[in-house]
């Protein structure tokens, strides 16, 4: 059953000469709990897509539904309430706090959550239960990573939306984290949304979103997908 639909969407920035379409008509759905990617060059619209699903941006026109919620037709105090509790955010750039531990950073994002999942739990799921006292400074680069997978998750999201999670990461790391996410999508039931301009993620979604210029070119149903760590980057 659709639980994620784009219906229609379109966006624009600016008006006249100067006027951007960043979305145009973008039409698809997605199922409850699958791992989704939506992949096109810098430029397609995957981020501003994920913004308009997220909450932090408006859509122009079109319809976006989550779990029977219409989303575009939420006041900002909806909104607010939306992403507080519906949606969590995984980055780049990890944007971990730094005077806070590793745990630290995954309670201050359950302290503002209707039902959020036990910290202590999420940190051990994503394999940090040793180093969960330490500083972001003294954790690599996918070490933060996965504090930042298990701050998000730890809100206990119905959507979780990654914003190229492994760009900043190299092969190797890229692909823990790529692991890491499916199993975050198996275990907790979440509906994994994640853009990147790397074709070869796709070969692990359970369903991709083509976009290029705006546009959804293709959407296409991957009945076996691969384990993170049989992709040939």
């Amino acid at each position: 059953m659709e639980y994620v639909v784009f219906d229609k969407v379109s966006k624009t920035y600016g008006k006249g000469e100067a006027e951007t379409r960043a979305l145009v008509d973008a039409t698809f759905q997605i199922e409850k709990g699958k791992f989704c990617v939506i992949v096109g060059p810098s430029g397609a619209g995957k981020t501003t897509l994920l913004n308009i699903l997220g909450g932090i941006d408006r859509c122009t026109s079109g319809k976006i539904i989550v779990g029977g919620d219409e989303v575009n037709g939420m006041n900002e105090t909806g909104l607010t309430t939306y992403r507080r509790h519906d949606v969590g955010f995984v980055f780049q750039f990890y944007n971990l706090i730094q005077n806070l531990t590793a745990i630290e950073n995954v309670e201050l994002a359950t302290d503002i959550c209707r039902t959020p999942l036990d910290p202590v739990e999420v940190i051990r799921e994503v394999g940090l239960e040793q180093r969960a006292d330490h500083f972001p400074a003294q954790l690599s680069g996918g070490e933060q990573q996965r504090v930042a997978i298990a701050r998000a998750v730890a809100k206990n999201p119905r959507i979780l939306l990654c914003d190229e999670p492994t760009g900043a990461l190299d092969e190797g790391m890229g692909r823990q984290i790529l692991e890491l996410l499916r199993k975050m999508s198996d275990s907790f039931e979440m509906t994994v949304i994640l853009i990147t301009h790397n074709t070869v993620i796709t070969e692990m979604a359970d369903k991709v979103i083509h976009l290029r210029d705006g546009l959804v070119t293709e959407v296409t149903d991957n009945p076996d997908p691969k384990n993170a760590k049989d992709i040939v980057w």
